[in-house]
């Protein structure tokens, strides 16, 4: 069971490190425009505020990363826990104020991971 928490985590850090992509680099393209539901006036108006979000979301990347390959398990678990409560708070929010299908996309791979974390 530790492997597949750990993979679940590495999927949800995977996830977080190509949203940060999307908002920091590709924000105003077809994809971002796409995925984000937006248009391209609004992504050139609010492209530094995209930049901001995606760094964010680095920083969940790297939490996640991080609580994966922690030598000390106990530790590990605490981080990954963390983390992942993190992102699960975020998606809430997000899918409440911003986008519901934020629940499903970002909150339900969290939601799964954390499940696995506890059990293992």
């Amino acid at each position: 069971m530790d492997t597949i928490s750990k993979l679940l985590v590495l999927l949800v850090a995977i996830e977080h490190v190509y949203i940060l992509v999307l908002e920091m680099f590709l924000w105003t393209t077809p994809r971002a425009l796409k995925t984000f539901g937006i248009t391209q006036k609004f992504a050139e108006e609010s492209k530094a505020l995209a930049a901001n979000q995606g760094l964010y979301n680095g920083f969940l990347a790297a939490g996640l990363f991080w609580g994966v390959m922690y030598a000390d398990p106990v530790v590990a678990k605490q981080i990954q826990l963390f983390f992942l409560l993190c992102v699960l708070v975020a998606a809430v929010y997000g899918g409440l104020t911003a986008k519901r299908s934020i629940l499903m996309v970002q909150g339900l791979p969290a939601l799964i991971a954390l499940i696995a974390v506890l059990a293992a």
